[in-house]
């Protein structure tokens, strides 16, 4: 559409292209958002298998290290037995410890969509500051078409 042609266009025609680029902003925001969001979501999802994974491992090794580790102090350190299972009980809680901070600082990293905030933000203030401008008349007159007042000579 020619500048001429965008000159004479219709309020409802303006309104219209108005409605339709607010319309691709919203879904382009939108898209974006759910970009964001799905990055940060995976992110997430890691933090989660690897807490995950370390309950499982803990969970498992857990009775098989315990009774190993217990009976090779009892056999070779000459520990008694009861003391011998508090040391491996110890090993293995420590070891659930590691994981479980390796969990939380992964899920820690999950951010909020900076970026559509940002961007929303922005569209925001654009469309605060939008006021209605009159067209320019190409005959001199006013830019709502209608005629212009006669003028009263003296």
């Amino acid at each position: 559409m020619s500048t001429a042609d965008q000159d004479r266009a219709s309020l409802g025609e303006l309104v219209s292209r108005a409605t339709s680029d607010l319309s691709t902003l919203f879904r382009a925001e939108f898209a974006l958002a759910k970009a964001e969001v799905k990055q940060s979501a995976v992110r997430g999802l890691a933090g989660v298998t690897a807490l995950v994974v370390g309950g499982v491992l803990a969970l498992f090794s857990l009775p098989v290290f315990s009774f190993a580790l217990a009976y090779w102090l009892h056999a070779w350190w000459k520990v008694p037995l009861a003391i011998a299972f508090l040391i491996t009980g110890g090993i293995m809680l420590l070891f659930a410890a590691v994981c479980a901070w390796l969990a939380k600082s992964l899920i820690q990293k999950m951010q909020a969509p900076q970026r559509t905030i940002a961007s929303a933000k922005e569209s925001a203030a654009v469309l605060s500051n939008v006021k209605p401008h009159p067209r320019a008349a190409s005959d001199g007159g006013p830019a709502d078409g209608r005629p212009a007042p006669a003028r009263v000579e003296q």
